[in-house]
């Protein structure tokens, strides 16, 4: 059964207050006037050594209004869930805007989109991690807890559950009304294992989070993690530390995600190109003079943007500037084709129609240009992980993610992971340490000789990406196959580091 919005959300005051607001933006003449009403729950459970260690349930519930005067941009939000108050958000957002227009040095319109009258988008799951008693939702967690402390070398063992669902109403004065509900989930489980000595490591579960309910705590990998955690720990313990030098990787999903997260989708961000993130969060190397002509990768990378692909942590219905959600191209055949936009953008730089990614994580905040689900593309019959494997004599397979640091232009990097494996004459010999890896965006993905199909595809990404002054937060997906290296510089993160 196809789940359905949350009566809850939908016996609150909305549509009368969108039509109070946008009554009042017409009655002033405004050339754009839009009304968001919003109620984000979130849920986070963590556990130490099984003991519940935080309980934190927080619900934000508002409504915000933006208006065009002028061509100025004017914003307002209010907690006062009443006609009036709706009425004076919109008075509020027309005294920013000609308080503004002075100051502004580029008149803003919108790219054209259609109307969407009256639509409703639920995203794909089946339980509403809400719907779960607490009773069941801990004893989960304390579960993974108590196996795992049971294992031999397991010194502590932390569990987190966070889980989102985000209810949206948006209408516009051109007629477009939309309703929707995202429902995520991140479980997620560390462990630590001290030797005698004091040397330490941990790890962590590779699950990504998801566009999924409690169902995907109900999934069988997760009994699999817990029963192969600590073998795993213990190797990593006794692994050697990693001679730096030139070697071809394999870069399993659970590592590539943040990759691309980091050197393409922020750096295809088409406001941070134009410095509009200057300030906070930097630029792009990837500027406008080169789009259509940059060699990005090699011919082998296809990466798409993605608002409409089951379970992404980025996939909507429509964004915050009532755009349907889409899927567009941002490199093709490693040259780089596309970018990230918004209405305005969008309009501004003559690309036409939005790609549909402005997005508030807040009633209280202004939609800004936000991430897509950012994806590496599989091979059509492409091979699999072993096979990329098999290719290598020399070489290092990488697994989950964990530290990295990139410049402002998203263009010099470096990645750890959570696991090594050193790779001779085409199959893995054990796990290695201290491993990282280092190049620049354009010779990284350049030296990607191949691929894997989509049996090697998995959707990852993030709750947490940051941006924009004052600062949001948004839930990123991206996908990624396995992929196959030549001659990437690897470190030694321990003699880096000077121990």
């Amino acid at each position: 059964m196809a789940p359905e919005l949350d009566p809850s959300f939908l016996s609150l005051p909305f549509r009368g207050l969108a039509d109070a607001a946008l009554a009042r933006a017409q009655s002033l003449g405004v050339e754009h006037a839009d009304f968001r009403f919003e109620r984000n729950r979130s849920g986070l459970r963590t556990t130490r050594d099984g003991v519940l260690e935080r309980s934190i349930d927080d619900e934000d519930l508002g409504f915000a209004v933006r208006v065009i005067q002028n061509g100025t941009w004017g914003f307002a939000a209010d907690v006062d869930l009443t006609p009036e108050a709706a009425v004076g958000a919109v008075d509020r957002a027309a005294e920013v805007a000609r308080i503004s227009q002075p100051l502004s040095v580029e008149r803003v319109e919108l790219a054209d989109e259609p109307i969407y009258p009256d639509v409703t988008w639920v995203s794909s799951y089946e339980i509403n991690p809400f719907d779960v008693p607490e009773t069941e939702r801990l004893a989960v967690l304390e579960d993974w807890s108590r196996r795992l402390l049971a294992a031999p070398g397991i010194s502590h063992v932390d569990t987190t559950l966070w889980m989102v669902q985000e209810n949206k109403f948006y209408a516009d004065l051109a007629g477009t009304r939309t309703t929707q509900q995202r429902v995520r989930i991140h479980p997620e489980i560390e462990a630590l294992s001290i030797d005698p000595s004091g040397a330490f490591e941990t790890m962590r579960s590779l699950q990504p989070p998801s566009g999924r309910g409690w169902e995907y705590v109900k999934d069988r990998s997760w009994d699999e993690t817990v029963v192969g955690l600590p073998e795993l720990l213990a190797e990593k313990m006794r692994a050697p530390s990693v001679e730096p030098g030139q070697y071809d990787l394999v870069v399993d999903p659970s590592n590539l995600w943040l990759t691309i997260h980091e050197s393409i989708g922020h750096a295809t961000e088409l406001d941070r190109v134009l410095g509009y993130e200057a300030a906070f969060a930097g630029t792009s190397f990837a500027t406008l003079d080169k789009l259509g002509t940059l060699q990005y990768g090699s011919s082998v990378m296809t990466v798409t943007g993605d608002r409409t692909v089951e379970h992404g942590l980025a996939t909507v219905g429509y964004d915050d500037d009532g755009v349907a959600a889409q899927s567009f191209d941002l490199i093709k055949d490693g040259v780089l084709v596309g970018y990230q936009l918004d209405r305005r953008m969008a309009r501004q730089q003559g690309f036409g129609r939005s790609n549909g990614c402005a997005f508030a994580d807040s009633p209280a905040h202004i939609p800004v240009q936000r991430m897509a689900n950012v994806s590496l593309q599989p091979a059509p019959n492409g091979p699999s992980t072993d096979d990329l494997i098999g290719r290598v004599e020399r070489g290092i397979y990488i697994v989950g993610d964990k530290s990295w640091s990139i410049d402002m232009q998203r263009y010099n990097f470096q990645f750890t992971g959570q696991r090594f494996y050193k790779i001779e004459n085409g199959r893995l010999a054990g796990q290695l340490n201290d491993v990282a890896y280092q190049a620049t965006t354009t010779d990284f993905w350049g030296a990607m000789e191949a691929v894997g199909g989509p049996q090697t595809y998995v959707l990852g990404g993030s709750f947490m990406c940051g941006k924009a002054q004052p600062a949001q937060i948004a839930a990123v997906g991206h996908g990624a196959p396995s992929a196959l290296f030549r001659g990437i510089r690897i470190l030694n993160t321990r003699q880096e580091a000077g121990r």
